[in-house]
């Protein structure tokens, strides 16, 4: 969520960063709600300063008349203290009034600013969608291979890695199994990447819920943008802020963690990385990617977020940094990816700038995203009512980050396609061997 105060004071900046991002936003009727509520808020001021003057100047007209000979002046000075003493309850009266045109007024003035996004900052470049986003650098060689290689799918049904068939049988589409080393592999990933995260990069691992309230999602800025992703669960008489709903992404438990909390500055930066099932619906995307383990409705993720100051140019080289935690995931599987900078089309509504990496997979002909870093400055901090206290006692929000360490089974994709062998078997990743008991191939 944006400042108020910004929006106020920044209109075409605002309307133009919703404007690149192709969202649409009514600035014109938050401005008119904001200016009503405003005058109903100055309103209520002059009433307590009324009130004010009216308790300082009782007393002086109390002690004047119990010295006032004159019947007509005493008489005058009776009226001015009864109109004093009846124009608190006509205040209050009048309070009571303003109070519920604003409370009125409120839930109208959230409503649009849950919709406008945060703009995208300027080194973004601008584009309608994905098709404009920037290639940054290719890191490692494309595998060339002495024979007819197999798809993903085809190495897991000839070495029973996974069973999408079944999965469908079970759960429908999008659904499979993991079985047999496909399942130790998978595991291997996840616990390569939190232990690197953990050991080496000095993260606090977390255990999140990934059954969350509307506020969560709310907050950490999944709705109401994004909600059609999201799988709804529990009661049918649940409402409001009782609904619960599926996350798609350990970020939201990392983030909203700490909501309604103030930090101390000292304790910053907060880095926490978990481990944790994602959910989402891939509404929109029907009769695309519907075979394999691409796009599919449940997977794993090592995700990590950073909760820092409120300084932009430490988000700017934490995004770096957590982008680099990725590259060295990728480094250390030895598979060939790129970096992208998303242009202002394809951030989403509260990113500020975000890099996808993507990795190559053979069966695509191409790379495929299995990685995205975001810096989100005070965006989702706001909407979360994330502060912190600094050193000389000012009440600051924080700024957040967020990043994927790795997911699966997407990463297995160009796992087995490139580490795949002419005699059908796969050869396991040296720096996963560990995690497979020693295991150095699958299959023949």
């Amino acid at each position: 969520m944006l400042d108020l105060k910004f929006i106020r004071e920044n209109p075409e900046a605002v309307r133009r960063g919703a404007q690149l991002k192709n969202y649409k936003v009514d600035l014109d009727k938050l401005l008119e709600l904001d200016g009503q509520r405003r005058s109903l808020q100055q309103r209520l001021q002059d009433l307590t300063t009324e009130q004010n003057r009216a308790t300082k100047e009782m007393g002086p007209l109390m002690g004047r008349l119990k010295g006032e000979k004159d019947p007509a002046k005493k008489a005058e000075l009776e009226t001015q203290i009864e109109a004093l003493k009846a124009r608190p309850v006509q205040i209050k009266q009048e309070r009571a009034g303003l109070e519920e045109q604003i409370k009125l007024l409120d839930p109208q003035i959230e409503q649009i600013m849950l919709t406008i996004p945060l703009p995208p900052d300027e080194d973004v470049p601008v584009g309608k969608s994905a098709e404009d986003n920037v290639e940054l650098k290719r890191v490692g060689d494309v595998r060339s291979f002495d024979f007819t290689p197999k798809t993903h799918l085809e190495l897991g049904a000839a070495l029973k890695l996974f069973d999408v068939e079944r999965g469908v049988k079970l759960a429908g589409s999008r659904s499979y199994f993991l079985t047999g080393a496909g399942a130790l592999l998978h595991q291997a990933v996840l616990r390569m990447a939190q232990d690197f995260m953990i050991h080496e990069q000095g993260f606090t691992p977390m255990s999140v819920p990934v059954l969350v309230r509307e506020a969560a999602m709310r907050g950490t800025g999944f709705f109401p943008a994004g909600r059609e992703q999201a799988y709804r669960v529990g009661e049918t008489t649940e409402t409001g802020d009782e609904e619960r709903f599926l996350t798609g992404t350990g970020e939201v438990g990392l983030t909203a963690f700490h909501m309604d909390e103030v930090l101390d500055e000292a304790t910053l930066p907060r880095k926490y990385v978990t481990v944790s099932t994602c959910f989402r619906r891939e509404a929109g995307t029907y009769g695309k990617d519907t075979t394999g383990l691409y796009r599919i409705h449940q997977f794993d993720k090592v995700e990590q977020v950073v909760i820092c100051r409120a300084d932009k140019e430490e988000s700017k080289r934490w995004h770096t940094k957590m982008l680099s935690f990725s590259e060295e995931m990728l480094a250390r599987l030895k598979l060939p990816y790129r970096l992208l900078q998303c242009c202002t089309g394809d951030l989403g509504p509260k990113n500020a700038s975000m890099i996808d990496v993507e990795t190559w997979m053979p069966s695509r002909a191409g790379y495929g995203e299995t990685h995205s870093a975001s810096r989100l400055y005070d965006f989702q901090a706001r909407r979360c009512n994330l502060r912190y206290k600094t050193t000389d006692g000012k009440m600051l929000f924080c700024h957040t980050l967020n990043n994927t360490v790795i997911a699966s089974p997407r990463i297995l994709i160009p796992i087995l396609e490139l580490y795949q062998n002419a005699d059908g078997s796969v050869t396991v990743p040296e720096v996963l061997r560990p995690y497979m008991g020693g295991m150095e191939r699958i299959g023949a």
